[in-house]
């Protein structure tokens, strides 16, 4: 078999991917296959390793986003870094952009585009977006489970690359893909031995879980006698093993009937007491009002909104009092009437829509008016009197307004 000349080395391949080396001086016979010598097998590997790298890495077209989104060393070094230890940040997305692509390397998907958030220590965020938003690959990023296309990922200040920060990280998928075979006891102390947990701290950490998520009539029976509800709380308390300082949930009341439904959001209320950071990622709008602190809504890859739930929910052009004992009369008085009429003034503030109708109203607005996003700010006298309405806070990300876009 022809080939060329390489120094201290003879391979030889037989056509089944086996070679034979020697210290020999000959020369190194290329691949055979079908019984003819080609060149094509190297090619082809190369070709499948280029394929792959371009869907794990960024390619060269997206070098410029990603050289973007690095911090700059010329700065000023006296100024503090995003992130910074004392800032309060436990994640925090820098341009985040995630593209996939297809066997040819094309791009197939844009499922998330310039993303911005940080998600502070003790606060539950909550995630929200119909089917296809980038929610799902957003956590897979903040894991490390996906390398993104341009932008950066920081969890606990280091990248998202680096798998020491899974140690203080609990997740609960959407699908718990737990043994079935296995008992809750068994299925817990299992995961405890993967985070090297000792034998003692196990036992205990295994009971306290069972007790919490309420199992623990049925924490000797197999995982194949549980129903969905159940199965979901065992996945609940595996995310929990470890004592985590940040918990991802994906859809932690899926199959939990009303009672485990008010459970599960007492308890991950008391996560956030306990000082614990979460990401809750749901469908059910009510239970992400329920306690969510801010939430950020995604829509076809974009951040539309983001801020406060109290805050987003609020109506700022109607105003309602709250009161107890009053005639019909003194219904129509202001609040200093009221009191002198022996009424009680329970609260004079701004009436709240539902997560829902903020929701739906959201992603109205994202098809009709792609590119768009809503600013909420406090509404202000001067704005009420001059007669802005929900769309005055609409804006593109340019900056123009909604009107200035329906004239372009």
């Amino acid at each position: 078999m022809s080939g060329r000349s390489w120094p201290n080395r003879h391979v030889h391949y037989d056509g089944r991917g086996e070679s034979e080396f020697s210290g020999r001086r000959t020369p190194v016979a290329s691949i055979a296959y079908a019984g003819s010598e080609s060149i094509l097998g190297p090619r082809l590997i190369a070709f499948f390793f280029v394929i792959f790298l371009s869907e794990s890495f960024p390619v060269a077209n997206d070098a410029a986003a990603v050289a973007e989104s690095q911090p700059d060393s010329h700065t000023d070094p006296t100024s503090a870094p995003a992130g910074a230890p004392d800032s309060g940040v436990v994640i925090e997305t820098r341009n985040l952009s995630k593209v996939y692509r297809d066997f040819w390397g094309r791009r197939k998907v844009n499922a998330l585009k310039s993303l911005d958030i940080e998600v502070r220590r003790g606060e539950i965020f909550g995630l929200l977006g119909p089917n296809g938003s980038g929610k799902s690959t957003t956590i897979k990023l903040i894991l490390g489970l996906l390398f993104p296309s341009s932008g950066r990922v920081l969890v606990f200040d280091k990248d998202a690359s680096e798998t020491q920060k899974n140690e203080r990280i609990g997740y609960l998928p959407e699908e718990s893909y737990l043994y079935k075979f296995l008992t809750a006891e068994e299925t817990l102390d299992f995961y405890g031995r993967l985070f090297n947990m000792s034998a003692a701290d196990r036992k205990r950490r295994v009971a306290e879980l069972i007790q919490m998520v309420g199992l623990h009539g049925a924490k000797h029976r197999q995982l194949r006698e549980y129903s969905k509800g159940m199965t979901r709380r065992v996945g609940l308390a595996q995310a929990l093993i470890n004592d985590p300082d940040l918990i991802l949930l994906d859809e932690p009341t899926t199959g939990l009937d009303p009672i485990g439904t008010r459970e599960m959001k007492d308890l991950i209320l008391s996560l956030r007491d306990q000082g614990k950071t979460v990401l809750l990622c749901s469908h059910q709008l009510a239970d992400v009002q329920d306690v969510c602190d801010r939430v950020a809504i995604l829509h076809q890859g974009e951040l539309k909104e983001l801020g406060r739930v109290t805050d987003l929910l609020k109506v700022q052009d109607v105003t309602e009092v709250h009161a107890s004992g009053l005639s019909d009369q003194a219904k129509q008085e202001i609040a200093e009437v009221i009191q002198r009429h022996g009424g009680e003034v329970k609260s004079i503030d701004n009436p709240t829509a539902t997560m829902e109708d903020l929701f739906l109203n959201i992603v109205r607005e994202s098809e009709a008016r792609p590119g768009a996003r809503r600013v909420s700010a406090p509404a202000t006298g001067e704005n009420q009197a001059a007669g802005e309405g929900p769309d005055a806070g609409l804006r593109r990300d340019d900056g123009a307004s909604a009107d200035d876009q329906a004239e372009g």
